[in-house]
């Protein structure tokens, strides 16, 4: 039989190269006609189909490289070889029964190999591979996310979403990652993906479309003070959240930084993005207004395009997912559904302080918040500690739940480390830039009025009156500190530090 390819061709590495080489490439169209054809992208497939498969291929076209100049080389210097390759002789019954049990064997393996490739790819796309099983890092993020309104979101959906680009760009900034968890290189908290994270547009506007964001939303806050008797007051805010939609007439509100129509670029001088001294607008009319700190001391002549940042969605939920709560408003919620007893003197500060006192361990931590409940009532309420014992014991098992879901001393994990840019009572939050001190060239100043976000509706102490009004009320402090609380951030006082 004629041979079609030159002879060098005919030899095991290069026949091995070729099959390689076709088989990926064949595995890379049929992959990709499944990812046109299906109707949910899956991000690991993506990165089977552009990653994976052609590192194969370009092995095997290395190997057909390889294969033919090793023949070349031998062919010139007159060690020609015939018979490179094993021959088969159906007329031989020992030929016959070794190619049967080959067969049949490369048939059984193909099927399985299928099926527990498919399950494997199937568990590297899953949650508990990101939290668990690679990523053991990750265990603080991850018991977040189990508790988190976006709990049934993937994290592939998320972190790295469809299309080839960012399946290897996710991938890569990956890689040093993997080297970290290897040698045990890692920072201890894990630094937040500020930088390398996909455009909100691309993610959280899969699900959020900001044109419904629409008219006002009303919340109710309940709190406790660290007193006696755990006062209570409560709040109830008319948040302005719209702004979303242009078309239907008035456009003020939170989400108006989102308008489609407006344009918001940002410089910030940290890499958290928590210290924001340069704000530019650009209005649907193409006016730009310039907005530039005060307090904040930054080099102008420095600013470029290229490092002003687009507002997104991520700019002020920054933590939508991994959420660690803060003591405070965690006990807060506890006590106002009676899991916790409000009865219970000094619950409110006892528990916050068990809580917040930075446990070597979480184990440490676990035993020390029910003998730090338990000691303080035995010691100062004896009575109570008799009589009560069930509800000091739920109060204990509570707060060690708060707890686990919330501190991981084996990472320094806790509240204190990841800022949430959602409000501004325990972080900055919104007094990045709506603190009274970013001014334009023309005079206009972005307001930390209350009202600019939200119209308080009413507020209502435990022992006053209920104070209440559809036009808003004034915020009145709950514990007498006179005038300092409407030009001093509240993280001042409620922050870590």
């Amino acid at each position: 039989m004629r041979k079609k390819l030159p002879t060098y061709f005919y030899n095991p590495v290069t026949l091995t190269g070729m099959y390689l080489s076709l088989i990926s490439l064949g595995l890379i169209v049929f992959l990709t006609i499944i990812e046109l054809l299906a109707s949910e992208t899956k991000p690991y497939m993506g990165i089977i189909t552009f990653i994976i498969l052609p590192f194969f291929l370009i092995i095997g076209i290395l190997l057909i490289i390889y294969g033919i100049k090793r023949e070349r080389k031998l062919e010139k210097k007159g060690k020609v070889r015939y018979r490179l390759l094993p021959v088969i002789d159906l007329n031989n019954p020992r030929h016959r029964k070794i190619l049967t049990y080959f067969i049949f064997g490369a048939l059984f393996l193909i099927i399985f190999s299928a099926f527990g490739s498919y399950k494997a790819y199937e568990y590297t796309d899953s949650d508990q591979f990101c939290g668990t099983t690679c990523h053991t890092v990750m265990n603080p993020e991850y018991t977040a996310f189990k508790y988190s309104p976006h709990a049934r979101v993937h994290c592939v959906d998320c972190h790295i979403g469809s299309g080839a680009q960012w399946y290897i760009r996710s991938k890569l900034s990956g890689a040093y990652q993997v080297y970290a968890v290897l040698f045990n290189k890692y920072t201890k908290p894990i630094k937040t993906p500020i930088t390398n994270l996909r455009p909100a547009q691309a993610t959280c506007e899969q699900c959020h479309w900001p044109k419904v964001f629409l008219s006002e939303k009303l919340r109710k806050i309940t709190y406790f003070l660290s007193d006696e008797k755990n006062t209570k007051w409560s709040i109830d805010l008319l948040m302005k959240i719209g702004g979303g939609n242009f078309e239907s007439g008035q456009t003020s509100g939170i989400h108006w930084h989102m308008n489609i129509a407006n344009e918001v670029k940002y410089y910030a001088s940290d890499d958290r993005r928590q210290v924001i001294p340069y704000v530019r607008v650009k209005h649907e009319n193409g006016e730009v207004t310039v907005y530039r700190s005060t307090d904040e001391k930054f080099d102008e002549s420095k600013i470029s395009e290229a490092n002003l940042k687009k507002m997104d969605c991520i700019d002020c939920h920054n933590r939508p997912t991994h959420i660690f709560h803060y003591p405070n408003t965690s006990i807060d919620d506890l006590m106002s559904i009676g899991w916790v007893d409000p009865d219970l003197p000094y619950i409110k500060s006892v528990a916050v302080e068990a809580l917040d006192k930075g446990y070597s361990t979480k184990k440490i931590g676990l035993d020390s918040i029910g003998i730090t409940i338990k000691t303080f009532y035995e010691k100062n309420y004896p009575e109570i500690a008799k009589k009560k014992q069930d509800k000091i014991e739920r109060a204990i098992y509570e707060t060690r739940r708060t707890y686990e879901r919330n501190y991981f001393p084996s990472m320094n994990v806790s509240w204190k480390v990841y800022p949430n840019n959602i409000g501004h009572l325990y972080s900055n939050g919104c007094f990045r830039c709506h603190d009274g001190n970013h001014v334009s060239d023309n005079g206009k100043v972005l307001s930390r009025d209350c009202n600019t976000c939200h119209t308080i509706l009413a507020q209502k102490f435990e022992k006053e009156s209920l104070r209440i009004s559809l036009g808003g009320i004034n915020y009145k402090h709950p514990v007498d500190i006179g005038e300092a609380w409407k030009d001093t951030d509240c993280d001042v006082c409620h922050g870590p530090d």
